[in-house]
């Protein structure tokens, strides 16, 4: 196999995580359980939903930069051939503008694995950068970047600037060739506008860092990757993201515990903790990632997973939890 189908594949399968929006899911909706007294408020978990939905597809878009500066002879310091690359399903990508220190993924609105994507990521970096290099930084602009979800229609459109930043040094191809290597890039941004299938928008404010490790020689080792949140808003800390939710409500999303997954259970978060809050209605969800059937903490060997999430909310005093399962 050619080693740019592989490093794809790869890519794919780094972020391939539960919340990605492909499956056809009711959204963490706590109203199953009766209010105890008439006054309380019971929370919809829609910003919870939205915020990992759009977390998640973030996750992807940065996996699929990441493969793409890892492929590209310029930026990857590789020589200065330019060229467009095409055949991987649901975009292409548009390098012949590398000479002028630009690379976009275009997306063609074919559906793949449930999702219909269109518009533009476009890449720009500073002239003489090298990805592989620690310290480069790329710049992202998402120019009517729409994820359709073919199975309901539901959607999200992403508008605004992030930068990716190689913080390690290295890039796809020394995770797979060298010993114990840690490959962590962040991720930071304001005033990311995104637009749902409503017609609403949110506003939001992602600063995530993420790790792969790949522990044994490929292609026999298990990909694993870690997200942590370093976004601070006032006096909170650790936050993966913050903003305005599409209902027009501030909110903050904040990692309480590192996020992990690997592919071996096809995404699913083996553990972390989140916990989002509603600051304009003063109440919080908190999703506990990589839990047993009753949702107590699983710990599950290098090939098994573990069986879900819980969901703990509370809303004027009054607490609740539910258990979902990955399957």
């Amino acid at each position: 196999m050619k080693k740019r189908k592989i490093l794809y594949g790869f890519a794919l399968l780094s972020f391939s995580a539960v919340f990605i929006f492909t499956s056809c899911k009711k959204k963490e909706d706590p109203i199953t359980e009766t209010p105890t007294t008439p006054a309380t408020t019971v929370p919809d978990g829609q910003s919870g939903t939205d915020s990992r939905e759009v977390t998640g597809e973030n996750d992807n878009s940065t996996s699929e930069v990441n493969d793409a500066l890892s492929n590209a002879a310029r930026i990857g310091g590789k020589g200065e051939t330019t060229s467009a690359t095409t055949g991987i399903c649901g975009y292409d990508i548009d390098s012949v503008k590398i000479t002028h220190d630009t690379i976009l993924l275009k997306y063609n609105g074919v559906t793949c694995a449930n999702r219909t994507r269109t518009g533009i990521i476009r890449l720009s970096w500073a002239h003489g950068t090298k990805w592989k290099n620690i310290g480069a930084v790329i710049k992202i602009d998402y120019i009517n970047y729409k994820i359709t979800r073919a199975s309901d229609q539901r959607s999200m459109m992403f508008n605004g600037t992030q930068n990716l930043t190689n913080v390690s040094g290295g890039n796809w191809i020394n995770l797979l060739t060298t010993a114990n290597y840690n490959l962590i890039n962040t991720v930071t941004g304001t005033n990311l506008n995104i637009q749902f299938e409503d017609g609403k928008t949110a506003v939001y404010n992602i600063n995530r860092r993420i790790t792969y490790t790949y522990p044994g020689a490929f292609p026999n080792g298990i990909l694993t990757v870690k997200a942590e949140g370093i976004g601070t808003s006032g006096t909170t800390s650790n936050l993966e993201n913050f903003g305005t939710a599409r209902n027009g409500d501030v909110f903050t999303s904040q990692v309480t515990t590192p996020i992990m997954w690997n592919v071996t259970c096809a995404g699913a978060v083996l553990q972390g903790g989140v916990t989002v809050t509603n600051v304009t209605k003063n109440f919080n969800l908190k999703f506990t990632y990589g839990v047993d059937v009753n949702g107590n903490p699983q710990t599950v060997a290098a090939n098994s997973c573990p069986y879900g999430w819980k969901l703990e909310w509370t809303a004027n005093s009054i607490s609740n939890s539910k258990v979902f399962g990955y399957n």
